[in-house]
């Protein structure tokens, strides 16, 4: 049995973070481990609390799991603090690592400050596999607007200046066809979809990160590992399912 870690908040609602990502673990037979960085008060709507797991709780969490069961590949999502940030730099070490650079929640509240975000920067990226902004968090990371398909090469080349080995950039929010750009520094791959027109789109960012470590995990190439994500996450979007009053979550089965 294949094993991924993943690092993040916890989503009370079910839909996003750790939840997330263990059912699309689940869904692609691979054993999921957890860290959990913060535990949020999380609706449909909003972000409405945040409590973040103390350093030394998530050292604890890494060592028990690394320690012991070990891990094939390690998935970060929300890491919530600097502090949380610098202890996972610390512990991942030659892992494979997908980084899911999560900044703002879908319904805008903050998720990582300023200096959390810059020793992510600095620290983490340089470390990873793969990581996966989305267009938001290619301006928070680099100062890259995105506006149209166009800019996307300049934004991976700017996210790949910071250190990952492949930077896989989402377009998803762009008017049109839905194109994402995987690129290594060298070469630019854009894996396109369909688009699908539903609201029910929550967690989106995290089962594809999590699609993609399990895809690693199994034994595929990056560029294999991101089409084959890209396609889980299109069809869990198809079969994405209100709930709530805002908008639903993805399915992953």
């Amino acid at each position: 049995m294949k094993r991924v870690l993943v690092i993040g908040g916890s989503d009370s609602g079910g839909g996003a973070g750790i939840q997330a990502d263990l059912k699309t673990l689940q869904a692609l037979g691979v054993h999921g481990c957890t860290v959990l960085t913060a535990v949020t008060a999380q609706s449909s709507t909003a972000v409405l609390d945040i409590h973040d797991v103390p350093s030394a709780s998530v050292r604890a969490q890494l060592a028990a799991v690394l320690d012991d069961i070990g891990a094939d590949v390690v998935k970060t999502g929300m890491l919530a603090s600097a502090e949380a940030v610098a202890v996972v730099a610390e512990a991942v070490g030659d892992l494979p690592l997908v980084v899911d650079p999560v900044g703002i929640s879908s319904t805008g509240r903050s998720l990582l400050n300023a200096e959390g975000l810059a020793l992510l920067r600095s620290a983490l990226l340089p470390l990873a596999t793969v990581v996966t902004p989305n267009l938001a968090e290619v301006e928070a990371l680099t100062g890259v607007v995105v506006h149209d398909e166009g800019d996307l090469l300049s934004a991976a080349q700017a996210v790949h200046a910071l250190g990952p080995r492949w930077v896989l950039v989402k377009g998803g929010h762009l008017p049109g066809r839905p194109v994402d750009l995987l690129y290594d520094g060298s070469v630019a791959t854009a894996l396109e979809g369909p688009r699908v027109d539903t609201p029910h789109t929550h967690g989106t960012g995290c089962t594809l990160a999590s699609a993609l470590a399990a895809q690693l995990a199994l034994g595929h190439d990056v560029p294999e590992a991101a089409a084959k994500a890209k396609d889980f996450v299109t069809q869990a979007i198809m079969n994405g399912y209100p709930l709530g009053k805002g908008p639903g979550p993805v399915r992953q089965a």
